[in-house]
């Protein structure tokens, strides 16, 4: 692996956070950019991960931020020419975006964040909980001239995004459409539309092992357990395709925004779809919300609002390992009430694969799945303290940070902003195998005769026959 500094920076560093994806993007930040450990500072909200600030010498504060003290703790230590990398869960990305706008800072997050709370605050309306809600108080952010801030890049949302691009030119290739790769939005949305993509999941298969394995009364994960509690517990979400025919009962309308996505009465860790990845085959996966979800259908939109055009469905459809799902279902029958004990797993893995990528449906050759395939091992090989999770988050994160300070004055940027290749380039060979495969498979194969199911049998890439009910 290539292992030579990208850039050289003299400014300095402040990682907020540092669960698993902060001390997996720690030693790839030291390897791919000419810094010191004296130039980072890490502040976060317990002592997670100070055994690996200590091994790399860098500086290590246990002390959460909060609405009150946020201010008073970063401002000694960034100001402009400064890069904030944004880690952590329940600390506001739209308050640490509009400090940085201030000192002339640098910025990049994974997600989306409000103060802690913010997701599974009962007394907030669903609508108000959501990713829609959330990514449309970032996007008044975005002001030509300021600091770049690139907002939710990391695995999903982020390099998904990349993904879908080289998805379609890969299935434009395939399929003889002559058009050279796009330059802008309208393009991509354009040559999405030519290919007929009708619906476009993001598929995943987890299939790590830890040892021991979930007890009784523990949630289990390979990333972020607060994270996937907290995105689990908000409202289903999906881009709202134009070709769609049936409108969930339980499917609510935003007023205002793009309005290019929806949301469902119910948390997107009680709600299954189905989906299909060359690995695992047909599975039910999760439709958790998730950014790309909203700014992936927006991108590619012809035309706006309800009744645009054209726009595919997007949403993802994610399986866990096996014991975060056992963690889910636990969950659910506490009322979404968190278990007692939290346990990420990282060192404790002993096998598996994570299997991430975009499935792009209705194209004249029917389903193209094209992602990651990573295991474990070669995780660890390629980068320490990591997982296979956990390095298809901090690739792109570095990547992120990378592109930033080459691009330093675009403001508020999102994932499809960014320039593809030139993150794919980057982030590639920390991806095991990238791999591509047609299908023809669709949610309606093997349900012809066993149940009397209310489906579209005329239109197979309908909302309706992926969900399960």
């Amino acid at each position: 692996m290539d292992t030579r500094k990208a850039l050289a920076f003299s400014g300095r560093i402040v990682m907020v956070g540092f669960g698993s994806i902060g001390q997996g993007a720690l030693p790839l930040l030291l390897r791919h950019i000419d810094l010191k450990p004296e130039q980072i500072t890490i502040v976060t909200g317990d002592e997670n991960g100070r055994q690996v600030a200590a091994e790399y010498g860098v500086a290590f504060h246990n002390t959460p931020l909060t609405p009150a003290n946020y201010r008073a703790l970063l401002e000694p230590r960034l100001g402009r020419g400064d890069f904030l990398i944004n880690c952590s869960t329940g600390v506001s990305s739209i308050a640490l975006i509009g400090f940085c706008q201030e000192r002339g800072t640098l910025y990049i997050d994974t997600c989306i964040e409000p103060w802690d709370g913010g997701y599974t605050d009962a007394s907030i309306a669903p609508a108000s909980r959501t990713n829609y809600a959330l990514r449309e108080t970032a996007l008044p952010l975005k002001r030509s001239g300021l600091p770049t801030a690139v907002i939710t890049h990391g695995a999903n949302p982020g390099m998904i995004s990349h993904l879908a691009k080289e998805a379609l030119l890969n299935i434009a290739r395939d399929t003889g459409h002559s058009a050279a790769a796009p330059k802008e939005r309208a393009g991509w949305a354009q040559l999405a539309r030519d290919l007929n993509i009708r619906v476009i999941h993001v598929a995943e298969r987890d299939t790590q092992v830890a040892e021991p394995r979930k007890a009784p009364g523990e949630f289990l994960n390979t990333w972020s357990v607060e994270g996937f509690i907290g995105e689990g517990c908000q409202p289903a979400e999906l881009g709202w395709g134009s070709h769609e025919k049936h409108f969930p009962a339980d499917g609510r309308r935003h007023d205002a925004g793009s309005k290019a996505a929806i949301y469902l009465m119910r948390p997107g860790a009680s709600t299954h779809v189905r989906t299909w990845t060359p690995l695992a085959g047909p599975i039910h996966g999760f439709l958790i919300t998730h950014n790309e979800s909203i700014s992936l259908a927006d991108y590619l939109s012809v035309g706006a609002g309800d009744n645009p055009a054209y726009r595919p469905t997007v949403h993802y459809a994610y399986h866990p390992c096996d014991d975060a799902v056992q963690s889910v279902y636990e969950l659910a029958s506490r009322n979404w009430t968190p278990q007692t004990s939290f346990r990420l797993v990282k060192d404790e893995i002993i096998s598996g694969v994570d299997e991430l990528g975009v499935l792009l449906m209705g194209h004249a050759k029917g389903a193209y799945w094209y992602g990651s395939r990573l295991g474990v091992e070669d995780a660890r090989r390629l980068a320490p303290h990591n997982s296979a999770t956990s390095l298809q988050v901090t690739a792109p994160v570095v990547a992120g940070v990378i592109w930033a300070l080459r691009h330093p004055d675009r403001g508020v940027v999102e994932p499809e902003e960014l320039d593809h290749d030139e993150i794919m380039d980057f982030i590639r060979p920390y991806l095991g195998q990238v791999a591509g495969a047609y299908s023809d498979w669709t949610p309606l194969q093997g349900r012809e005769q066993l149940f009397a199911e209310d489906l579209d049998r005329d239109d197979p890439w309908q909302f309706k026959n992926f969900r399960v009910i």
